[in-house]
């Protein structure tokens, strides 16, 4: 295959096995979304208090807290493919697991909670196996683009999700059909990952001390261009996070209901799908750190204004430019963080990577449930995206290098990294 047919926008869909991991991917995302929005919405229908919407979210991080390195080694020790089945697999017996029950009568949330522990705990395996994994399915002059792809595919399953699941709760009255959908849709994703067979050779890890599994945190610690790249997405997320606060704005704020509740939670997806969209045909050429700085500011901006609106569609509008714009620095980070490590090392390092994305998530899900129990729903959401715009501010000082990325390529992230450590000694 020629160079320029490999730079083409839809190369990587020249390859089945990056053609059936996207859509497994698709499913797999589509399916945990829509179930989302049915989990949220039980809960808050029994209790009524966003604290119990937060603890939706500390439920899934705490597990990949306790066990984010074991994670990664065990990426880059097995097989990926392989724990990525097992898995998925796993993902499609929680959604059962929900449906059984519902099924039984829910009466309290402490049940739903246990299955949610239990789905923190997959993620712990399948989040770095399937960072990691993606780069043995393309070449590497490809990769660029089918992480911009990738990042597509995974927000269209999160535009359709909550849009599915929002609607069936509405016309059904109640989870089940949501729990009988996305309990479909992952066994799906099961059978499209049975599919896939690996042509390129993964370099496993042979290291199996301490030392071995706690080389991926050392190597972001000394790469502070990573380290600022994956810090500054973890607080800004952090703070401007108002996903899980979405059934409170639903009812009580926006009166919309059910299906509302899906349109808000599909809202940043189609922004961010659009934006990934954009980003595999027009890659981001020139000054791609300032790029990224300027949209995490403007993801606090729009925070802000979700916060201050009354209006549905002026809310979807918001959460639009919020996908949009975080869509921008995922891509950043994934590409930097890929092109930036070794094979044998990208499980552990993509760990630590999906460690701060859990962090920035779900314990940001946890973060906004307990201030909005403290303050109000309202300022809750206007303070972390107002926390989002201060800490962009105070990244583009304390690391300077993330100003200085020019092209997403070795070459340019290289001569960052080196300006950044000249300018420090």
């Amino acid at each position: 295959m020629t160079p320029v047919k490999n730079r083409a926008a839809g190369a990587a869909f020249r390859y089945p096995n990056f053609r059936l991991f996207m859509a497994a991917r698709f499913l797999l995302v589509a399916g945990i979304e829509m179930q989302s929005v049915a989990v949220g919405w039980q809960i808050y229908e029994i209790t009524r208090r966003p604290l119990d919407l937060g603890l939706v979210g500390l439920a899934q991080f705490l597990p990949g807290l306790i066990f984010f390195l074991v994670g990664g080694h065990v990426a880059d020790r097995f097989d990926r493919r392989r724990v990525l089945l097992g898995c998925y697999t796993s993902f499609a017996l929680c959604s059962l697991a929900l449906l059984a029950i519902t099924l039984r009568g829910l009466h309290g949330v402490a049940p739903v909670y246990m299955v949610l522990v239990g789905m923190g705990f997959i993620r712990v395996f399948n989040g770095p196996a399937g960072q990691a994994f993606a780069p043995l399915l393309v070449p590497s002059e490809v990769f660029p683009s089918a992480a911009a792809w990738g990042s597509s595919i995974f927000n269209a399953g999160t535009i359709l999700g909550p849009v599915i699941g929002g609607v069936l709760y509405a016309l059904r009255g109640n989870p089940i059909a949501v729990y009988v959908t996305a309990a479909t849709a992952l066994t799906a994703s099961v059978l499209l990952m049975l599919a896939i067979r690996v042509e390129g050779v993964q370099q496993l890890s042979r290291g199996r001390d301490w030392k071995t599994v706690m080389a991926g945190f050392e190597y972001v610690w000394r790469n502070k261009l990573i380290l600022g790249t994956t810090t500054l997405d973890l607080f800004a997320v952090l703070l401007g996070g108002a996903v899980a606060l979405l059934p409170v704005f639903a009812r009580e704020i926006l009166h919309s209901g059910p299906r509302g509740l899906g349109l808000l939670r599909a809202s940043p997806g189609v922004g961010a799908a659009l934006m990934a969209l954009v980003l595999a045909y027009v890659p981001l050429r020139r000054r791609a750190g300032v790029k990224m700085l300027c949209c995490v500011a403007a993801f606090g901006t729009a925070t802000v204004v979700f916060g201050l609106s009354r209006n549905l569609y002026l809310s979807m509008c918001a959460l639009f430019f919020v996908g949009a714009a975080d869509m921008v620095s995922v891509i950043v980070r994934s590409t930097l963080v890929q092109l930036a490590t070794p094979d044998e090392m990208r499980g552990r390092v993509s760990a630590v990577n999906m460690l701060f994305i859990g962090t920035s998530n779900e314990f940001g899900q946890f973060e906004s449930g307990v201030t909005a129990q403290w303050m109000g729903a309202v300022p809750a959401v206007i303070a972390g995206g107002v926390g989002t715009i201060v800490v962009v501010a105070l990244w583009s000082w304390l690391f300077p290098a993330l100003r200085k990325v020019d092209y997403l390529t070795q070459e340019s992230l290289a001569i960052a990294a080196q300006q950044d450590l000249t300018d420090t000694q």
